[in-house]
């Protein structure tokens, strides 16, 4: 057999078996190193793959490892870590429930504009739905709340961690973008292109980010305009109404401030992801402390906790190195490539096929996972098709974010399940979820449609 088919053919073997592996439960990042390592010796054996080729990868590991950029990933963990610990999640879901709650879907309101508060402090989904559901879905119950609808809002609140700025996500597919891009046009004969950064990814993310709290907002008037009894108005009392607007200063302004700072620093370009991370890491323990929730056991606990997500997010990006050097040295690169281009409709049938692929895997594997495996291998080729990299890469999000959401599989459903009363079904989250998936699409729709949603921004910020 011609050895460059047969590598093709290798390395489209190993991408299935790794998704069988994965899905009978293995860890992700040995699945990825130890079912690659294994097709390369039976690529030795057949003559198609050179073990030499392992003696780059050591340097590139390390490589990035030093990387300035993902210093902000620590930092960013440890202040939505330290936040989630002082309780300035908690006294802010109970302030705005105060706040909305004498209104007709206010809670639902006050969860998703939490949500949205709390996907730009911390940027951790599974930690922002499970909060919110141990301390809203009792609330909401207790208020009357369709058990669906209460599940719906909390599930889709809780995702906005994916997409809004200051999200993990979008730091590591910025620096990945940003060496996919440079490659890619200096393949093209470009050779000053137009870098991209994690600032222009956070830039690019902002309006559909906000587009979709408008559509989260829009659904949930909705239903207090049309379907009253589901979302039922709370009773304030006289006392609670008195003492509200003070709560809601010391409650809201901080956590605004130190948002305001973050972000504002990284798209002013005043500051860098990583020293805009360190900001808030310092301001999260300076709020901890003035809240009189900062001690050693707490700061223990957030440095554990810090290195543990940190850890797991590393780990695995070795083991997508490892799949990712098997995978292109044994020809799956252009294996991919020529499909790609092959594809009924040209870069938008490319472009939707990618989309579709990683959806799908969003059911069993995790974003970082996802990304590390799948981004290398097709981003390539899209941008060589014209893709433009900060639309490509926020749509990459919206997708995934959709795809936390979308039952049977949907990541944000589980961490919800595992922490919702018993009177609360499995089979309730997931159709209190559907009507959120059809907003996600809608969004997506109009992105496609207006990709200048994306690239406004990035374009007014930076003169791109």
């Amino acid at each position: 057999m011609d050895p460059v088919l047969l590598g093709e053919l290798l390395s489209l073997l190993m991408f299935f078996s790794i998704i069988g592996v994965l899905m009978l439960g293995f860890p992700v990042a040995f699945s990825l190193a130890g079912t690659s390592v294994a097709f390369a010796g039976i690529g030795y054996l057949l003559g198609v793959f050179d073990p030499s080729n392992f003696n780059s990868l050591a340097s590139r590991y390390v490589g990035v490892m030093l990387n300035e950029v993902l210093v902000a990933v620590p930092l960013f963990i440890f202040m939505g870590m330290m936040l989630e610990r002082s309780g300035i999640a908690e006294k802010l879901l109970i302030t705005m429930g105060r706040l909305f709650g004498n209104l007709r879907g206010g809670l639902g309101l006050s969860v998703i504009i939490v949500g949205a508060l709390l996907a730009a402090s911390t940027g951790i989904v599974g930690a922002t739905v499970v909060t919110m559901g141990l301390l809203s879905l009792p609330a909401m119950l207790r208020a009357g709340y369709d058990p669906r609808l209460a599940s719906g809002v909390i599930c889709a609140s809780g995702t906005l961690g994916q997409i809004i700025p200051p999200s993990t996500v979008l730091i590591f597919m910025g620096d990945m973008l940003s060496g996919i891009n440079a490659q890619v046009q200096m393949q093209m004969g470009n050779f000053a292109p137009t870098p991209v950064s994690v600032g222009d990814l956070f830039a690019g993310a902002f309006v559909p980010g906000l587009l979709l709290i408008v559509l989260y907002m829009s659904w949930m008037t909705w239903k207090a305009c049309f379907r009253a009894d589901s979302c039922p108005a709370l009773v304030v009392t006289e006392q609670e109404r008195a003492d509200l607007w003070k709560d809601v200063l010391f409650s809201l302004l901080p956590p605004l401030l130190l948002i305001f700072a973050v972000l504002g620093s990284i798209l002013g370009g005043i500051a860098t992801p990583t020293e805009s991370a360190s900001v808030g890491a310092v301001g999260a323990i300076i709020l901890a402390a003035a809240r009189r929730r900062l001690n050693l056991k707490s700061l223990r606990q957030t440095m554990l906790a810090t290195a543990n997500i940190t850890t797991m997010i590393f780990v695995i990006l070795l083991g997508a190195s490892v799949f990712s050097l098997v995978f292109r040295m044994m020809g799956g690169d252009e294996l991919v490539g020529e499909f790609l281009h092959n594809l009924p409709g040209g870069k938008m049938g490319a472009i939707l096929f990618v989309m579709l692929l990683m959806f799908m895997l969003g059911f069993i594997l995790d974003t970082f996972e996802i990304i590390f495996i799948i981004l290398p291998i097709t981003a390539p080729v899209l941008l060589m098709m014209g893709v433009d990299p900060i639309w490509l890469g926020v749509m990459v999000a919206v997708n995934l974010q959709t795809s936390f959401l979308t039952p049977p599989f949907g990541f944000s459903l589980f961490y919800l399940r595992g922490v919702a009363p018993g009177s609360v079904s499995t089979r309730m989250i997931y159709e209190g979820a559907l009507p959120f998936v059809v907003l996600q699409l809608v969004a997506i729709f109009i992105l496609v449609m207006f990709p200048d949603l994306v690239t406004w921004l990035p374009d007014l910020l930076y003169g791109r």
